[in-house]
């Protein structure tokens, strides 16, 4: 069978849209860019300015869970939507005033607790007094009252009188 120039045109033109069409369903690599900045960090106050994004994402996440709260509890932003759509360097919110101070106060404290303990690893974490909840406890939780103690058998009952 002999091809002549119409039947190689439309086979060229078939072949070069076949590659196009693969091509534009490839699109491009998705971009590595994580959800928090790379250092330096925005309005970094009292975490170190050469934290990298992994730890302070990790940081954020033990906040969090420490508290039992979501990110919007310090940070500007709408719960459910995407993280890059939150304003993370601003001071609006007073609860992230409040975690500044208390990541002070834990700085301190675990700076003197090992002379205080006699162990070089004792350390506190805001897990150890909120324990899930956004206001630590201050005092133990009462304790339940004891169950009543079972009536006494009488001295004819434990002889086995009847």
């Amino acid at each position: 069978m002999k091809f002549g120039i119409p039947q190689i045109a439309l086979a060229s033109a078939a072949a070069v849209f076949a590659v196009s069409v693969a091509f534009a369903q490839t699109g491009a690599p998705p971009a590595n860019t994580p959800a928090f900045a790379n250092p330096p960090h925005k309005n970094l106050k009292v975490l170190p300015q050469d934290i990298t994004a992994p730890q302070l994402l990790g940081t954020m996440k033990f906040f969090a869970q420490s508290l039992g709260v979501r990110c919007t509890f310090c940070h500007v932003g709408t719960d459910g939507q995407p993280l890059s759509t939150f304003d993370f360097a601003s001071d609006a919110k007073p609860n992230k005033d409040v975690a500044r101070g208390m990541i002070r106060m834990v700085k301190e404290i675990n700076g003197n607790l090992p002379a205080i303990t006699g162990e070089a690893d004792s350390k506190i974490t805001c897990f150890t007094c909120h324990r899930g909840s956004q206001h630590p406890a201050t005092a133990p939780t009462p304790a339940a009252a004891p169950a009543p103690a079972a009536p006494a058998a009488s001295a004819n009952q434990e002889r086995g009188a009847a």
